[in-house]
C-alpha cells in the first residue's frame, strides 16, 4: 500500500488534502506541518510519494525537494502551489519535483497526479527489478577520437557490471582502471601517433583541462580516426576489445609487463596494469586492437 507523506503548515490544507488523497482506501497518508518535520519522517518511514506546500516557514517546499532529492532520489516530490509562487516552483521542478498542482485545481487534479506519479515509480522500479535479472549485455561504439569520451564510457561500464553483479567493488575498478589505460592508449598512441614521452605529456594536458591547447601546440591530429569498443559482460566473464586506427605498437612489450620489477618503471606502466588487474590480454597481429578477458567466479 503506497505511504503518502504530506507537508503543509496549515492546518486546513492538510485536512483538505488528506481528504483528497482519502478517495482511494489503499492510500496510507501521514502529514507533517512542516518542512523538518517532514525530513525527519522522511528519513525515519522512507515515504513512497511527498506531497508539499510550497510556502512553508523554515524550511520550504524549494529546500524540502533539494533535500529530499539530494539523499533520497527514489522519492518523488509533489509540490502544491499557490498563486504568486511560480517562480519557486519552477526552481523546485529544476530541484527534482516529479510535478505540481495548483492549490486552485486540488480538487480536480491531486489525486490524478499523485496516482501519476506513483504509477510512474512502480514502473521504473519494477525495470529495476527486470534489470537485476539480466544474464548478459553487449555493446558496441565506434568513437570519436576524443579522451572526453573515455569518462561516460568507463561510467558505462561500470554500471554494466554493477548490474550483472561482477565482482565486488574492487574488481569493478579494476576493470575500469584496465579500460581507461587501453582506451587512452588507443586514442594517444594509436590515433593521434604520440611518442611514448607525449603520452605522458598529454595524459597531464587531459587532467588539467587543457587537451585542446596541448595538441595545438603540438600539432598533433586524429584526423578522421576512430576508436571501435566492443563489451561483452556476464556474471562470470567481462570481454573488452579496443580497436584503433594507428599503426600498432611492439607485442613483445606484453610478455614482461606482469614481471614485479616493471612496475617501477614509467614506461609502458599502462599495460602494466592491464596486465596485472586482467586474466588474459591479447593483441591482434598489427598491435592496434587489445583484447583483455576478466572471468570471474558466479556468487
Amino acid at each position: 500500500m503506497p505511504f503518502i507523506l504530506v507537508a503543509d503548515d496549515s492546518a486546513t490544507d492538510r485536512q483538505i488534502i488528506g481528504g483528497l488523497l482519502s478517495r482511494d482506501i489503499e492510500w496510507i497518508v501521514e502529514f507533517a506541518e512542516d518542512g523538518e518535520k517532514a525530513m525527519s519522517m522522511i528519513e525515519d518511514v522512507t515515504p513512497d510519494i511527498v506531497v508539499t506546500d510550497l510556502q512553508m516557514p523554515g524550511i520550504d517546499g524549494l529546500e524540502l525537494c533539494r533535500r529530499s532529492s539530494g539523499l533520497f532520489p527514489q522519492i518523488p516530490v509533489v509540490l502544491v502551489t499557490g498563486r504568486g509562487s511560480e517562480d519557486l516552483a519552477v526552481e523546485a521542478l529544476a530541484a527534482g519535483a516529479a510535478s505540481y498542482v495548483p492549490k486552485s485545481a486540488m480538487k480536480q487534479t491531486l489525486a490524478d497526479t499523485v496516482e501519476q506519479v506513483l504509477a510512474l515509480r512502480h514502473a521504473r522500479l519494477s525495470k529495476e527489478r527486470l534489470m537485476t535479472q539480466t544474464t548478459n549485455t553487449r555493446h558496441q561504439f565506434n568513437l570519436e577520437t576524443d579522451p572526453s569520451l573515455i569518462p561516460p564510457l568507463l561510467e558505462f561500464v561500470c554500471e554494466a557490471m554493477t548490474l550483472l553483479r561482477v565482482g565486488d567493488e574492487s574488481i569493478v575498478r579494476h576493470v575500469a582502471v584496465a579500460v581507461e589505460e587501453a582506451m587512452l592508449n588507443a586514442t594517444l598512441h594509436g590515433n593521434f601517433a604520440l611518442s611514448t614521452h607525449d603520452v605522458a605529456s598529454a595524459r597531464h594536458a587531459i587532467r588539467e583541462g587543457n587537451l585542446a591547447e596541448w595538441m595545438a601546440e603540438h600539432n598533433a591530429s586524429a584526423e578522421d580516426r576512430r576508436v571501435r569498443f566492443a563489451m561483452d559482460i556476464s556474471r562470470t566473464k567481462v570481454q573488452i576489445v579496443i580497436r584503433d586506427e594507428g599503426k600498432g605498437f611492439d607485442k613483445a612489450a606484453l610478455s614482461i609487463a606482469k614481471k614485479p620489477e616493471h612496475l617501477s618503471e614509467a614506461g609502458g606502466r599502462g599495460l602494466t596494469l592491464i596486465s596485472n588487474f586482467m586474466d588474459e590480454v591479447s593483441f591482434n597481429e598489427t598491435g592496434n586492437e587489445i583484447r583483455m578477458v576478466l572471468k570471474v567466479e558466479s556468487n
